[in-house]
């Protein structure tokens, strides 16, 4: 892929934003930006294991969900733009603290930045690259990342065009996020874990159940059911959804009822699968960006 910097076409929006002299949808410009880089213990076990995922937060996106939890960098945009060379410094210095992966959230708008440096610190690394994103990305975008992505987490957030126009104004969402997931799990093949059940490659799909959008939630279900085997992907069912005083979100939390019935059917799928407590869905999986991580000392 060709990426023209003056006219981005990086995600579906294809905003054809200048970035050299301004920002794109997705509140990205000419430079890499970040709001954090740490050990993070909160990801499914076989990604944090025991010692965690080495995080690398991503300012920007452009999906723009209205219900986000990560809002402050995600939409406000919060972070510390840096060059290709700290980028490739921050990376070893995760590995310095014996992390299990080094994971990529949200990096979709500086791919043709971080990925010249991915390639050349990749086999020096000697850790699997964890691509952590919406699943709103286009299958000429992914193209460039095969080879170089061990593991994807991407996320399925909706089935409806109605739910997705309404949460992110994106109504092709499911179209592109069902291509998308079918090229990740293409360039993956069948999930591998270690003899600790730590992930060494593979894809894990994640699915936010929103209050008042269950029925949608199991078609998302019964559409990985039929389109891949339960040796193909991991399921991961989040019940953390939290009210965000957005007039266009559900302004109360997921009842038992609505997350339960998604879990079934995911076990009735015969996925592996990974299920939160609902009664931990707080305002406590809403991470803090201080810049942790970013800058030297």
């Amino acid at each position: 892929m060709i990426y023209d910097n003056t006219r981005c076409t990086l995600c579906p929006r294809r905003c054809m934003a200048n970035r050299v002299t301004g920002r794109g949808r997705c509140g990205a410009g000419n430079l890499i930006k970040i709001a954090a880089a740490m050990p993070h213990m909160w990801e499914e076990p076989c990604i944090s294991g025991d010692k965690g995922s080495g995080v690398i937060f991503f300012s920007g996106c452009q999906l723009g969900c209205v219900f986000c939890q990560n809002r402050d960098i995600s939409i406000l945009n919060y972070g510390k733009e840096i060059d290709s060379e700290r980028f490739a410094e921050i990376c070893f210095e995760l590995r310095e603290k014996e992390v299990h992966n080094i994971s990529l959230v949200s990096a979709d708008q500086y791919l043709p930045y971080i990925l010249p440096v991915l390639v050349s610190i990749k086999s020096t690394l000697g850790l699997p690259i964890v691509y952590n994103c919406s699943g709103y990305q286009s299958a000429e975008t992914l193209s460039m990342l095969c080879g170089i992505a061990d593991i994807y987490l991407p996320d399925i957030k909706f089935f409806s065009p109605e739910l997705s126009r309404k949460y992110t104004c994106a109504e092709d969402y499911f179209e592109v996020a069902s291509r998308a997931v079918s090229e990740m799990v293409r360039q993956t093949g069948k999930y591998r874990l270690d003899e600790k059940g730590i992930m060494k490659s593979g894809t894990l799909v994640r699915h936010l159940v929103i209050p008042e959008c269950r029925k949608d939630s199991l078609e998302i279900v019964r559409w990985l059911s039929e389109t891949f085997s339960p040796e193909d992907i991991i399921l991961s069912v989040m019940s953390q959804y939290t009210p965000t005083g957005s007039v266009q979100a559900p302004a109360r939390r997921l009842t038992s009822f609505e997350y339960e019935s998604v879990c079934k059917a995911v076990r009735e799928a015969g996925f592996r699968g990974y299920f939160q407590d609902i009664s931990g869905a707080d305002a406590s999986y809403i991470p803090d960006f201080h810049l942790q991580g970013v800058t030297k000392g």
